[in-house]
This record gives structure tokens, sequence and C-alpha cells, in this order.
């Protein structure tokens, strides 16, 4: 058997197949990166609103209010170290995009969690293509949707959503079996309805692990920022592609730094909320 004759034509198949998406779907891509990129303007211009000390400032409320005064410090000036590296308009394009990506993530993410958490059968059935998706490198997500996006942050936007979205699936689902059993058959014998059930018994059982899942979608969705710069996605992944294409080793390593500040600040807030939620469960 010619093992190459079996790839081609599974090569050229895919070829047509895409090739037909694009053209007999285009109004709707068209749409969708419109909606995708007046999205991601709208996230990016309401963080623009304010100057970076306002924002510096508001995180390190945060950071002190849901972890202590000298995480509030640290994060304030940590932020505040973005603008002096002279990368404030890329911090908050990456920031925009990050949280843009992840809500989307959530929308999706967070039902069909609940629906795999109820329905073994279901869960059973996404166990494997979210372990397809998890395994799979995350740049291969941009082919497709460059060819039918093309590039700017729509692509990106596409592209961190998938990589987003299997965290927030898994912890929800987790969290919602993990409802002591004592829990539910008090329910029952309270004659809750299944949407009583739901909401006064399983959600808060539920909540700790659903925060650990956004923590997690954020932590996804920062991986591919740099990955996505490939594509135009703005903001600090650009910018680190942009100086690798010409040895820029300095301005590399400054966005570099960004992104971890970034990156920790929001994922320590997260963490603290997740543990937040998790003792107020209890």
């Amino acid at each position: 058997m010619d093992i190459s004759a079996i790839t081609d034509a599974f090569d050229s198949g895919t070829d047509t197949t895409l090739g037909w998406i694009s053209d007999n779907g285009d109004w709707l891509f068209e749409t969708l990166r419109a909606v995708l990129e007046g999205t991601y303007n709208g996230v990016l211009w309401l963080l623009q609103l304010a100057p970076f000390y306002v924002i510096a400032i508001v995180a390190a409320l945060l950071a002190w209010r849901l972890i202590n005064a000298f995480a509030g410090v640290l994060a304030g000036f940590a932020l505040i170290f973005c603008a002096i590296m002279g990368l404030w308009a890329e911090t908050m394009s990456t920031l925009a995009l990050v949280i843009t990506a992840t809500i989307l993530a959530l929308l999706f993410g967070i039902p069909i969690g609940i629906v795999a958490g109820f329905v073994r059968a279901f869960d059973r059935f996404l166990e494997p293509i979210l372990d397809l998706i998890q395994t799979l490198p995350p740049y291969i997500y941009l082919l497709p949707a460059i060819a039918l996006l093309g590039y700017g942050p729509a692509t990106a936007l596409v592209a961190t959503f998938i990589v987003a979205m299997p965290p927030a699936i898994r912890l929800t689902a987790l969290g919602i079996r993990m409802t002591p059993r004592e829990f539910v058959e008090l329910g029952h014998a309270t004659g809750l309805t299944p949407w009583q059930m739901f909401v006064k018994i399983r959600l808060p059982f539920a909540v700790p692990s659903v925060m650990a899942g956004i923590n997690q979608s954020l932590m996804m969705a920062f991986g591919m920022v740099v990955i996505a710069g490939i594509v135009g996605s703005g903001g600090l992944g650009e910018t680190i592609y942009s100086a690798v294409r010409t040895l820029d080793i300095a301005t590399s390593i400054n966005a570099a730094i960004a992104i971890v500040i970034l990156t920790m600040v929001l994922d320590r807030l997260t963490q603290s909320a997740a543990h937040r939620a998790k003792g107020g469960a209890r």
C-alpha cells in the first residue's frame, strides 16, 4: 500500500474542504471577524480610558483586598514598571486580548462543563476531544483561523478561545460532581426542585472548582500571547515576535518581563479569589 498516496489524498481533501468553506461561508466569517474585533476593541477602549496609574492603583487595591498589603504594593509597582518600560499600550492590548478570549471561553466552557457534570456519557464523549485540544501544539489552531478570518486580533481570539476552554469545562464538570451525596439526599428529602437543587446545593459546592477553572483558562490564554503575535494580534506578543525577527534582544526581554508581570498579577488575584470562594463554600 502506498502510504504517500493516502497522505496526499487526505491533504488535498483538507485543502479543498477548507477552500469550499472559505468561499461559501465568507459572509459568516466576515461577520464573526467583525464581532470578535468589535468586542476586543471595546474591551481595549475601556482599559485605555484610565491612565496607567489608575489601573495600577485598582490592581493594588484588589491585591490588598484579596491577598495582603504587601501583595497590593507589589502588584501596583509591577504594573507601573510596565509603563516605565514604555510598554503600557502593548500591555493593555494583551490584557484586552486575554480578557476577551477568556470571557468567551467561559461563556461556552462553563455551561458545557455543567452539562458534562450531570451527564456522564457526555463527559466521556468530551474527554478525548479535550485531551486532543490540550495535546496539539497551540499554533496549530492559528492555521485554519488564518485561512478563514485572515490576520489580526480575530484569529488570535479564536485560537486563544480554543486553548482556554478545556480547563473551564473540566473543572466545572468536576465541581458539579463534587457535591457531597448527603447534601444531595438532603435536597431530595426537603422537596427541592432540580433548579433549586442546582442553585442552592450543587452550585455553591462547585464555585471553588469553577474559580480554579477561570484561573487556569487565564493562564492558558496567556500561553497563547506570544504565539498569537505571529498573526498580528497586537500587544506584547507581536512586540516579541517583531523583536525576534529584527534581533532586538532588549525589546524582547522588556516585553517578556511585562508578560510575566501581567500573568503573575492576574494569577495571584484569581487564585486568591478561588481560595476565598472555597472558604465561603465551607
